[in-house]
């Protein structure tokens, strides 16, 4: 197969490239250019998409003697993903700019440019498995590493395009991954890993948002007893479930900790209270991706996670039409609108199934 290798200058999607070489496959390398102005160099574990990243994918391309290019995807990015992340902020809602990126950049405007020139498939480093059905259906499974696992943001990827999709690491640990990187002479065997958002290297979301969207006055209010609490200088400064950063003027009567429980950006309102009232048992969600196939009712035996890294919980599924209604059989703490709920069925054998992924609209 033609294979387009989407190298980011890190040890995965480096080793990832090398076992397409090794397979076979006729293999180009490719680094995203995504931001218009990149820094010089990274710092530590902070930021990516820096001129060291391009210079990395390039060193490791010419080790496993492969073509290499870099591609400009920096406007597209800014538009789907950055101008995204900040709209969302702003109506009061959580979003999860990696699977946004993952969807609208390397799984849509990537594979599509890929398909266009003639490539059969998009090679990437992320950890997480692809199964091939006999009827050639392709099913989407946690990685081997559980901690590394990102099954989650690539929830929301079609069957199309899961189809064209190549994870060469999922059925690796990232310890052993790194131990490859080293035998093979990669450079960066033992470079850090990126955390946070790529496009917020010193990792200050709210000092981001304040520069894209100002400051506008609201009140911190409880939200069982109608006080305010105290002011803040916007709502895209909060979160469902933050504890840090509040604010708070006047301390709560019971003396206890103030969590966000809602916000509500037409009101400027933040409203917050106890822990227990984080409580959430039905999600609402709309228009789910349904990566194996849609399903003619709601899937059994299912678990939910909603957040990359967080723990699941089992669940009920009502779907009707386009609406999917998620009954917890656990109260689960924290849930924000527009953040994606995923559906897995358990499998301890071949690892975690991908039903479905789906952005929250409300809770109760």
């Amino acid at each position: 197969m033609r294979v387009l290798a989407a190298m980011s200058g890190g040890v995965d999607s480096a080793v990832a490239a090398a076992r397409a070489v090794e397979a076979g496959h006729d293999v180009v390398g490719v680094h995203l250019a995504l931001s218009a102005k990149p820094g010089t160099l990274r710092t530590g574990s902070r930021g990516c998409c820096t001129v060291e990243d391009a210079h990395d994918a390039r060193r490791a391309a010419d080790l496993l003697g492969i073509p290499f290019y870099v591609w400009d995807f920096a406007e597209r990015f800014t538009e789907d993903v950055i101008e995204d992340f900040v709209a969302e902020y702003a109506a009061g809602r959580t979003p999860n700019p990696c699977m946004r990126c993952n969807e609208r950049i390397k799984f849509e405007a990537l594979l599509e440019k890929a398909l266009g020139l003639g490539f059969d498939a998009v090679c990437t480093g992320h950890y997480a498995r692809l199964e091939v059905l006999d009827d050639g259906r392709v099913e989407l499974r946690r990685a081997v590493d559980a901690d590394k696992d990102q099954s989650y943001v690539l929830a929301s990827l079609t069957a199309d395009q899961l189809r064209h999709a190549m994870f060469p690491v999922g059925d690796t640990g990232k310890p052993e991954i790194r131990a490859e990187a080293e035998r093979r002479g990669l450079t960066v065997a033992k470079k850090p890993d990126s955390h946070d958002i790529c496009f917020i290297p010193d990792g200050d979301t709210r000092r981001f948002l304040d520069s894209r969207l100002g400051t506008t006055d609201g009140a911190l209010v409880d939200d069982e007893t109608g006080e305010v609490l105290g002011t803040h200088g916007g709502v895209h400064g909060f979160t469902v479930g933050q504890r840090k950063g509040l604010g708070l003027r006047t301390p709560a009567a019971d003396g206890r900790a103030r969590y966000v429980l809602s916000v509500e950006p037409v009101t400027r309102e933040v409203r917050v209270g106890a822990a227990e009232r984080l409580e959430v048992h039905e999600i609402t969600t709309d228009a789910p991706v349904w990566p194996g196939g849609r399903p003619t009712s709601g899937p059994d035996d299912c678990v939910v996670q909603i957040r990359a890294h967080g723990g699941t919980a089992p669940a009920s599924v009502d779907l009707d039409g386009d609406v999917l209604r998620l009954r917890l059989r656990e109260g689960v703490r924290g849930v924000a609108p527009g953040q994606v709920a995923v559906l897995y069925r358990p499998d301890a054998d071949a690892g975690d199934l991908v039903l479905g992924a789906a952005r929250i609209n409300s809770t109760s």
